[in-house]
């Protein structure tokens, strides 16, 4: 059966925001520099108002990646929640514009406003960022649409999701869709802290999803040990497809007895936000269009330099392109 989108995401729909500061902005206004740090409703819109000449892109971990599978050319749809104000319009429309399918409306009236992630880049290139989470943290089942899900040959899980009852009911019910339908569903592990907080519903998730993508600190937080070496051995007997990435190092891959180890082009990075979203864009196309794991980890390097190598979490250049300069498609 042709499927409708070659590859579906899941996860929160954050608007960034970025504007420039410099280090006595950030101390006036109590902003730890370098981190996200996540904030409430009031001290989101206030640090928004104090914001001078604003950039705005359509954001969140899961929707980077999306975008960039997009930005690749192939049939992408996401799913995720944003009110019916300005900055939810313009995310919806961002990422149709962009090539994917935002398969939910904004919510009209709704109670909170469209996420944002209000970031201040200061003169040495540290990124702060106060991310208020807003309704994008609302999403729940009756956001999952069935005939998306079960027409989705690859799913994509935001591993944030977990951090609210809802949120992983939608997940839940997005990867039972998908893979009756004989699609894959698989999930990104996000952060060690978020593997800290879910770590029992991992362990569970790493075994029954078909495909899993961390970095060495996830995968050792999962396993709750130090050896990295240990923690792929058990991830890899417990998961049908594994993959971790090791920042400056070889990436890592196992599908069963198949192992790929990528070595990795060290480039210096301008802005190192969407690495690893553009990594799965990348790994994702090659498994997508039927790649060996070493094209498709491959791709993902090719992906994650080309986005660290400018500011903003999206592709600058044709990445298709550069896949081909390779020799790759």
């Amino acid at each position: 059966m042709s499927k409708s989108y070659e590859v579906v995401g899941i996860g929160n729909a954050v608007v960034d925001v970025i504007t420039h500061a410099d280090d006595s902005f950030l101390d006036l206004m109590g902003i730890q520099k370098g981190i996200m740090q996540l904030v409430e409703r009031e001290r989101g819109e206030m640090l928004y108002g104090a914001m001078k000449e604003r950039v705005q892109a359509a954001g969140g971990s899961v929707g980077n990646t999306i975008s960039g599978l997009g930005s690749l050319g192939l049939s992408t749809a996401f799913v995720g929640r944003v009110n019916d104000d300005t900055l939810g319009r313009f995310y919806a429309s961002s990422l149709e514009d962009e090539g994917t399918a935002f398969v939910n409306p904004p919510v009209a009236g709704g109670d909170l406003p469209t996420s944002r992630s209000m970031i201040f880049v200061s003169p040495d290139g540290e990124r702060s960022m106060n991310t208020y989470l807003g309704i994008s943290s609302e999403v729940g089942p009756e956001d999952v649409p069935d005939a998306v899900m079960s027409a989705a040959k690859i799913l994509f899980l935001e591993g944030y999701l977990y951090d609210k009852d809802k949120g992983k009911a939608a997940f839940e019910t997005a990867a039972k869709l998908c893979r009756d339908g004989g699609g894959m569903a698989g999930i990104a592990l996000s952060d060690p802290f978020c593997v800290d907080r879910h770590r029992g519903d991992f362990r569970r998730l790493v075994k029954e999803l078909d495909y899993v993508i961390g970095n060495e600190q996830e995968w050792c937080s999962l396993y709750e040990t130090d050896d990295l070496g240990a923690a792929l051995e058990q991830a890899a007997a417990d998961s049908g497809l594994i993959v971790c990435t090791r920042s400056g190092h070889d990436v890592v891959i196992v599908r069963g007895d198949e192992e790929a180890v990528v070595p990795v082009r060290m480039v210096t990075p301008v802005d190192a936000t969407g690495a690893g979203d553009q990594f799965a864009a990348g790994f994702l196309y090659g498994i997508a269009t039927g790649k060996p794991l070493a094209v498709a980890g491959r791709m993902g390097c090719i992906a994650a330099a080309e986005v660290i190598g400018h500011v903003g979490p999206r592709p600058a250049a044709d990445v298709k392109a550069l896949f081909a300069a390779e020799g790759l498609v």
